[in-house]
């Protein structure tokens, strides 16, 4: 398949970030998507969240598995590392990716079908070693590359475009990620960049599990009355729970919030995270809570959208491991071939 490049040359008065790069440094790739579709709302939000977090785009690695959201990649951050696995198997290509080269900023972008299918089992196995990663699951509850079908996460009761009704129970990525053990979970609508922007800026600087599940309409197949998933049911039907902003290297703060008011939740890297009270009383850190939250707002009939959980402490994969830091192709022939004695002494450990 052939792609378009975007022309390089730059404004010169376009606004630079801290490391001397424009927005269109992250942009890749034109998209070959259908016009209007949720997906490039996506990429966009990525483009803007790298480019105020000031990352160099050569320290991304960004893969993804098959269909329409997994094309997705080659539309944002042209000049950064990518690999397009097998259908479902992103979450063990990304793994083993991670677990070889810490320094590298992971990202994994993957659709409904890709991840609530296929890919179910890896999805959660990823959710549940809290692999460092950020997870964005581009969720339009259709197979848009084979004409419509239901996927796993359409809505019970909701109508196709040919008329077909699900009978079928949908599967919550979010609640399923918080049950595995993801530490860092939120929902959010292509529709509402300001709302996505900062989500996606705060999963890419969380250390741990961070999955963001995004609704975003296939304005082919599932755009349509009767969808669940189409830009006016969730336009309508947003349950925003907090506005989220992220501070990058500010000390961290304490505060009683009244509703209405804001908390910031301090991280282990050192930065941020800036929560807007929208509904009052909801408290991100709450586990059982959170659940209970999507699940209440599901019986509504509302999308439950913003930052849902958050473990204020999280562990990673490499943390449980006690791996150490140096990237493996880094290391020198000592440190791969111990000797004899070192072997020694493990086999002496297993007796």
């Amino acid at each position: 398949m052939t792609y378009l490049t975007k022309p390089k040359l730059h404004h010169p008065a376009l606004k630079r970030n801290d490391i001397g790069f424009t927005r269109r440094d992250y942009e890749g790739a034109v998209s070959t998507l259908c016009a209007g579709c949720g997906h490039d709302s996506i990429s966009a939000s990525i483009v803007q969240a790298c480019f105020e977090l000031s990352i160099e785009p050569h320290r991304v690695a960004k893969l993804s598995g098959i269909g329409c959201s997994s094309k997705a990649p080659t539309y944002f951050l042209g000049d950064s590392h990518g690999f397009n696995t097998v259908h479902g198997r992103m979450p063990s290509v990304l793994t083993g990716a991670n677990l070889a080269n810490r320094e590298l900023i992971y990202m994994g972008v993957s659709g409904d079908g890709d991840s609530a299918s296929i890919g179910l089992g890896q999805f959660a196995h990823l959710m549940r070693r809290g692999v460092n990663m950020t997870y964005i699951v581009m969720n339009n509850g259709v197979y848009g590359l084979t004409k419509g079908q239901f996927s796993a996460t359409a809505d019970k009761g909701s109508v196709a475009k040919r008329g077909a009704v699900n009978n079928d129970a949908g599967i919550d990525l979010a609640s399923l990620a918080i049950i595995m053990g993801a530490s860092f979970v939120a929902r959010s609508f292509s529709g509402d960049k300001g709302q996505l922007t900062p989500l996606i800026k705060a999963a890419m600087s969380h250390p741990g599990a961070a999955i963001l599940d995004v609704v975003s309409p296939c304005v082919a197949f599932n755009n349509h009355a009767g969808s669940t998933k189409s830009y006016d049911f969730v336009r309508d039907h947003n349950a925003a729970v907090n506005r989220l902003d992220l501070i990058v290297g500010a000390e961290p703060m304490e505060a009683d919030v009244p509703p209405g008011g804001m908390i910031e939740v301090p991280q282990v890297d050192g930065s941020n995270l800036r929560l807007r009270r929208i509904t009052p009383d909801y408290d991100p850190s709450d586990k059982a809570g959170a659940l209970g939250f999507i699940q209440e707002k599901a019986a509504l009939g509302e999308v439950a959208t913003g930052l849902l959980y958050l473990e204020p402490l999280p562990r990673d994969l490499h943390g449980a491991l006690n791996t150490i830091p140096t990237p493996l192709n880094q290391l020198a022939e000592q440190d791969l071939c111990p000797g004899q004695a070192a072997l020694d002494a493990i086999n002496a450990s297993l007796r």
